[in-house]
């Protein structure tokens, strides 16, 4: 009796982290995004922040379709996916549902919009382009600037920004502000051994 209570107390103890970890369609992947993310963003380029980010969006399943149209691994919306490939020639030939055309757009996309952001921590400025890609860079501009005039350090998404709605819905806003937390805090220690991540060490 005593032998069948320290199993049990064992598969109670290994059964949430065989829940939590990354699934198998990831590790088809990983080479790709890795060489995607270090092609773009140099060696320091945080791998485990864009596989969580994948792993978000449509849990490593190509031939994903949310119910609004937004598709493949990246979950680019059609207007998202043309614009992209009007900005990236190796992009053209926009291809959502193609893994590698994806991948490579998801990094492209992070990294514009993360030049375009400027934040007081690296891992701000992670947080507002997580915030961009879910829900547009106007929005996060407009965040920025209504925190500004409500006092707050336009600079810092966390504690600051973060509690901003500059006139999203609240589903919307709600659903947002869940994004980077998720991404970063939920997701991303699944996939500390692909490579550098952002914010964990802060």
């Amino acid at each position: 009796m005593q032998i069948i209570r320290r199993l049990m107390f064992v598969v109670a103890l290994i059964c949430p982290l065989i829940a939590q970890a990354e699934p198998q369609a990831a590790k088809l992947y990983q080479r790709e995004l890795t060489r995607n993310s270090y092609a773009i963003g140099g060696l320091n380029a945080p791998v485990a922040m864009f596989a969580s980010q994948v792993h978000q969006e449509s849990q490593w399943n190509v031939t994903a379709l949310s119910h609004v149209g937004a598709q493949g691994l990246a979950q680019f919306m059609p207007q998202t996916a043309n614009w992209i490939a009007t900005q990236y020639p190796e992009l053209k030939t926009n291809q959502p549902f193609n893994p590698s055309w994806a991948l490579r757009a998801l990094v492209s996309y992070d990294y514009w919009l993360y030049q375009r952001i400027h934040a007081v921590t690296d891992c701000d400025r992670w947080a507002f382009a997580l915030s961009a890609y879910n829900g547009g860079l106007g929005w996060v501009q407009r965040d920025k600037r209504k925190a500004r005039i409500q006092g707050l350090d336009p600079m810092s998404y966390w504690h600051a920004v973060e509690s901003v709605n500059s006139g999203r819905s609240r589903a919307n806003f709600i659903e947002n502000r869940g994004y980077p937390k998720r991404i970063i805090y939920r997701w991303q220690p699944l996939y500390l051994h692909w490579g550098n991540s952002v914010c964990l060490d802060d």
